[in-house]
C-alpha cells in the first residue's frame, strides 16, 4: 500500500486533487439546508461525506475492480448558494450544474435534485428517475413553502422533468396522506416500500429497477434516510424500519447498463451522526456510483 496514511489523505472527495470542470465526472457539494421541515444542519454534509471518503482509497473496488479515485474525477468545491433564498439558490444551483458534464453532487437538503434535474432537462429531455429515500417527497408543498425538501418530484412531475412511467422510489415508509400517496401513484410512479426490500434480494431489487428505467438516460438520487436510523443517525428526518447499508449497497452493485447522467446523495446531517457512520455511508454510495461508471457492465 503506498501513498499517505488514511488520516493524512487531502480531504477532498477521495482525496482527489483534481479540481477543473472539465472532468468526465464532476463532485461537488451543495450546502442548502434552509428548505429542512425537521432537524437542519445537512448545509454541512458534503464536508463530512469528504472527510469520510477518506477510508475508501486504500484500493480498488472488490467487485468492479476500478478504483474511483483514479478515474477523470475532478472535485470542484461547494457550489455558491443564496444565503436565505430558497428560489434564488435553486436558480444559482442549476446555472452552476448546467456547466459540468457529469455531477455527482454531495447535499445538503433534498431540494438540490430540483434544479439539479432542471439542468440535465435540458440537455437530455425528461429522464427515468432511481429515488432511493424513506419518503415519497410528492407533497404539493410542506407547511406552506412550495420549494421545501419533500416536494421535489412534485415539482419535477409537474415541470416534466422526469418520466414518472421510468420512475421507482426504493425504501419508501414514512407516515404519508393518501392523497398524496394515490397522486404519485396516479402518475405512474412505482413505489417499492422498505418492507418490500426487506422481503427479497438486493439482485431482484436491482431487476426491478432496470425493468422500470429502461434505455436513456437516467439520474440516481440517494436520500440517506432510505437508511434505517441504525446505520444513518445523522439525518434530519429519520424513520425506522429502513434499508440496512449492505442493502443499498447490493442493489447499486448490481445497476450496470443503466444509462445514469448524474446523481446525489442528500440529507447527511453530521450533527446528529455518530462515529461518522452515515457520512461514511454516503460517501460510499457515491464511490459505488463511480465505480459502476468505471466498470459498466455488471448485472444482477
Amino acid at each position: 500500500m503506498s501513498g499517505p496514511a488514511t488520516f493524512a489523505v487531502p480531504p477532498t472527495f477521495l482525496g482527489i486533487t483534481r479540481h477543473d470542470r472539465e472532468a468526465a465526472y464532476c463532485v461537488a457539494g451543495i450546502p442548502l439546508d434552509i428548505g429542512t421541515t425537521n432537524r437542519a444542519g445537512a448545509r454541512d454534509g458534503a464536508a463530512a461525506i469528504r472527510r469520510a471518503s477518506r477510508m475508501l482509497v486504500d484500493g480498488a473496488h472488490p467487485v468492479h475492480w476500478v478504483e474511483p479515485a483514479l478515474m477523470p474525477v475532478a472535485d470542484i468545491g461547494d457550489f455558491s448558494i443564496a444565503l436565505g433564498d430558497i428560489a434564488k439558490s435553486l436558480a444559482l444551483i442549476e446555472e452552476q450544474a448546467a456547466a459540468v458534464p457529469h455531477l455527482v453532487a454531495l447535499g445538503g437538503e433534498h431540494g438540490i435534485t430540483l434544479p439539479l434535474l432542471r439542468a440535465l432537462a435540458k440537455r437530455h429531455g425528461p429522464l427515468a428517475l432511481v429515488h432511493f429515500d424513506a419518503h415519497v417527497d410528492t407533497w404539493p408543498d410542506n407547511f406552506g413553502q412550495a420549494y421545501a425538501h419533500g416536494s421535489v418530484f412534485f415539482h419535477a412531475i409537474e415541470e416534466k422533468l422526469i418520466q414518472p412511467l421510468k420512475t421507482i422510489q426504493i425504501g419508501i415508509r414514512s407516515p404519508l396522506g393518501r392523497d398524496v400517496h394515490d397522486w404519485t401513484v396516479g402518475k405512474g410512479v412505482t413505489i417499492v416500500t422498505a418492507e418490500e426490500v426487506h422481503e427479497t434480494v438486493p439482485a431482484a431489487i436491482a431487476r426491478h429497477v432496470r425493468d422500470v428505467v429502461g434505455d436513456g438516460p437516467v439520474y440516481l438520487s440517494l436520500d440517506i434516510d432510505v437508511l434505517d436510523p441504525a446505520f444513518a443517525p445523522g439525518t434530519g428526518t429519520p424513520e425506522v424500519g429502513g434499508l440496512a447499508s449492505w442493502q443499498v449497497q447490493g442493489i447499486l452493485r448490481r445497476l450496470g447498463g443503466v444509462g445514469f447522467v448524474g446523481m446525489d446523495v442528500v440529507e447527511v446531517s453530521p450533527a446528529y451522526d455518530h462515529a461518522e457512520i452515515t457520512a461514511l455511508a454516503a460517501a460510499t454510495f457515491a464511490w459505488e456510483y463511480l465505480a459502476l461508471l468505471g466498470r459498466g457492465a455488471v448485472t444482477a
